[in-house]
């Protein structure tokens, strides 16, 4: 397994990673996700990677269970958490976005999920246009400074709400964003190559990328339509299917 430092920080996590999204929780049964974090730690993997709205917190609390069951060193991997969506099926307004609030009360809900005492990773899992950045920034550099959290980063940020979140840092001495969770692909490159470009070596920016694969449609497993055990037959995910065919139409129309 190859290892890299996350952006300008001195956090080598492995160039692949594994997370809960879609399977933990709803999809594998509990001794099945065990075998696959065995299965990722054998082979090197030291990050994986979950959020409070995978499976409504379900996905965390297999992922907690298993690592813990599997008793890896609480020093030899990394594991994060992202806040924005809630983990309520219904949510009321306190228990989503960015606020001051929502961010400590998630991240402590992920802690007990996950059955660490930190979170080495920590993302705002999508910009919230309702609560101002300075607020946002202020709550990472508390949990931070608490020892809750080691990083913090942005998932699906633009590159000026990124370099905002930045600046107030820098002028109230805070701690600010490491890294950034974006899609990445040979469908969506715009945004890591050219938009987030100057962020890289000003900011020390590093990335966390999801769906290298395009959520399966780079792997040619829906050429032929879609099977019946993949994640796009399934229910609730009609969002993704469409997203996913819309994609391949507009390869082959390429």
């Amino acid at each position: 397994m190859h290892y890299r430092r996350l952006g300008s920080t001195g956090l080598p996590i492995s160039a692949l990673s594994f997370g809960a999204w879609v399977t933990f929780g709803d999809q594998v049964p509990r001794d099945e996700a065990r075998n696959l974090v065995a299965a990722a730690w054998d082979h090197g993997i030291n990050f994986f990677d979950n959020a409070e709205g995978y499976a409504n917190g379900r996905a965390e609390q297999v992922m907690g269970d298993v690592i813990a069951d599997l008793r890896l060193p609480r020093d030899g991997f990394c594991v994060s958490s992202k806040v924005f969506f809630g983990s309520a099926k219904d949510p009321r307004p306190t228990q989503r976005g960015l606020s001051r609030k929502h961010v400590t009360d998630a991240c402590h809900a992920a802690l007990r999920r996950l059955r660490v005492d930190y979170l080495d990773l920590y993302y705002c899992h999508r910009p919230d246009p309702d609560a101002p950045i300075a607020e946002t920034v202020h709550a990472m550099d508390t949990l931070v400074r608490q020892g809750k959290v080691l990083y913090w980063g942005t998932s699906e940020w633009s590159a000026a709400q990124i370099e905002e979140a930045v600046d107030i840092a820098a002028r109230h001495n805070w701690q600010g964003p490491s890294m950034e969770q974006p899609q990445y692909n040979l469908l969506h490159r715009e945004r890591v190559e050219v938009e987030y470009a100057p962020l890289y070596a000003h900011a020390g920016l590093g990335t966390t990328i999801f769906s290298p694969l395009a959520s399966g449609l780079l792997s040619g497993k829906y050429d032929q339509g879609i099977p019946a055990d993949a994640r796009l037959g399934r229910e609730g995910m009609g969002w993704l299917q469409d997203l996913v065919l819309g994609q391949n139409a507009a390869v082959r129309l390429a």
